[in-house]
């Protein structure tokens, strides 16, 4: 049931006109180059820590690791919140998701107002792609379904394929990373499906590792873009290694008996990486990997629980806070006919940042903001352009408010400061990122006016993403 319908058609014709028309209030069109690929590789809660390129003394990603060496490796890649719904907004609209109601996870959903990466490719010719963990709405409304989907509710029904997706194999939320369908250790229904794009519930190749199952589907996607000769946007959005994390006996026993090893955990991750080193090897098959960008993230950082032993290296925190460790994720990305010699980059970017860049790329360049864009381009860091970020990156998460520049952190991480010894009273850090990455050292009472001019930029950018829930960016 296409619930939405007539108001994303309503859309497509909105876009197409503000895309192609030079005179148009968002994006006008200056030049026409070969239209790249796009692929959005996302995991689920995998920390800083948790890739062997990022110094894990005992994680096996060799897959991962290559990437890291031959393309560019953000050394300060933020997701656009510390949980996996914003985040994945923030990668598909870049804007931050405070403005569109997706608060938190299992909270909102994306709004048919709210313009996609997929609704904006497919003007351009794109065919588009949605594969594995979606949770940015409910995809049903004729069964119960994982954590929000009920029969006759369409409150939060927005499935992908009514966001701008031509094929789809998505599930709302989690499912275990091995036999994704079944409760661990038995044969019982884990209650969340993976459906279709009609919207019927897929029943055919859904055992084992999950990585495979979603990779399973993307390739012949790619496949099919390729004979038809139309450039392409794949989303694959793995589960690993979100709880309930599973691993298959061959991936865990290669961390049986090693000291620091956590096979079940450590096992999915190489699992998942297996499958970034298939897909790459199918995009060389086809001959296409010079122009096709491959970005790979997480969507925030490690779980850290006994259970989901995930590491976020050195950093402060972990999923649900603002710290670091929390919102600083593994970051990538592979484009050969761009990025001549592998480099690290030190400029922070984000999950914000994908929308705007490859519109820039297909050489749209913004008029005006009527819609506001929290992410910028990074076209001009891809071409050895850009050495600092030229806004900064804003934070919001239960409570939480963050400010990320391009060395200072402005932060409070939830409850009110008691004054005395040196704590403000209204809660406010001051971290500098470069030389203290771990946020050890609170400077906020000895640079009093990199506070103030921070905590102004701070709030300004609140009223506006308050102003945007309100429903003023679509009057």
């Amino acid at each position: 049931m296409r619930l939405l319908s007539h108001i994303h058609l309503q859309k497509a014709a909105a876009l197409t006109a503000a895309l192609l028309i030079a005179s148009g209030p968002l994006w006008a069109k200056e030049s026409d180059e070969t239209k790249p690929n796009v692929i959005l590789c996302m995991t689920d809660d995998q920390g800083w820590g948790d890739t062997g390129y990022n110094g894990h003394p005992v994680l096996k990603t060799p897959n991962l690791d290559a990437m890291a060496a031959g393309g560019i490796r953000f050394n300060r890649f933020y997701s656009g919140a510390p949980v996996c719904s914003p985040t994945r907004g923030s990668a598909l609209t870049g804007r931050h998701p405070y403005r569109y109601g997706i608060t938190f996870a299992n909270t909102g959903h994306v709004l048919p107002q709210e313009m996609t990466l997929a609704e904006a490719l497919k003007t351009q010719g794109y065919t588009t792609g949605h594969f594995g963990k979606w949770h940015l709405g409910t995809l049903t409304t004729k069964i119960k379904d994982s954590n929000r989907g009920k029969p006759g509710d369409a409150t939060h029904y927005s499935p992908p394929w009514e966001n701008g997706f031509d094929v789809c194999f998505s599930t709302e939320a989690k499912v275990p990373t091995c036999d994704p369908m079944k409760k661990p250790g038995t044969d019982e229904p884990y209650g969340t499906h993976y459906f279709n794009t009609d919207g019927s519930v897929a029943t055919e190749n859904l055992d084992g590792d999950d990585s495979r199952v979603i990779m399973d589907r993307a390739v012949p996607f790619i496949r099919n873009a390729v004979r038809q000769g139309k450039p392409f946007l794949a989303v694959i959005w793995f589960h690993t290694p979100h709880l309930p994390t599973v691993a298959g006996p061959e991936y865990a026993q290669m961390y049986e008996g090693i000291e620091g090893a956590h096979p079940v955990y450590h096992g999915c991750i190489t699992a998942m990486d297996d499958q970034m080193g298939r897909l790459r090897k199918e995009l060389d098959d086809l001959g296409i990997t010079k122009n096709t960008m491959l970005w790979f993230c997480s969507d925030n950082g490690p779980e850290g629980s006994s259970r989901a032993p995930g590491s976020a290296g050195n950093l402060r925190g972990r999923k649900r806070s603002l710290f670091e460790g929390g919102v600083r994720v593994p970051g990538i990305l592979v484009w050969p006919a761009k990025i001549k010699q592998p480099r690290i980059v030190d400029v922070p970017c984000s999950t914000l940042d994908y929308f705007p860049t490859v519109l820039d790329v297909l050489g749209f360049r913004m008029q005006g903001q009527p819609l506001p864009i929290d992410g910028v381009s990074l076209l001009p860091l891809i071409e050895g352009k850009m050495t600092q970020r030229p806004r900064p990156i804003g934070f919001q998460s239960s409570g939480q408010v963050s400010l990320t520049d391009n060395r200072y952190k402005l932060i409070k991480s939830g409850g009110r400061g008691k004054g005395g010894s040196g704590r403000r009273a209204d809660g406010l850090m001051l971290f500098d990122l470069l030389e203290d990455p771990g946020e050890t050292k609170d400077l906020a009472a000895d640079k009093p006016e990199i506070l103030e001019a921070m905590k102004k930029t701070l709030s300004d950018w609140q009223e506006s993403c308050r102003a945007s829930a309100a429903g003023e960016d679509y009057r």
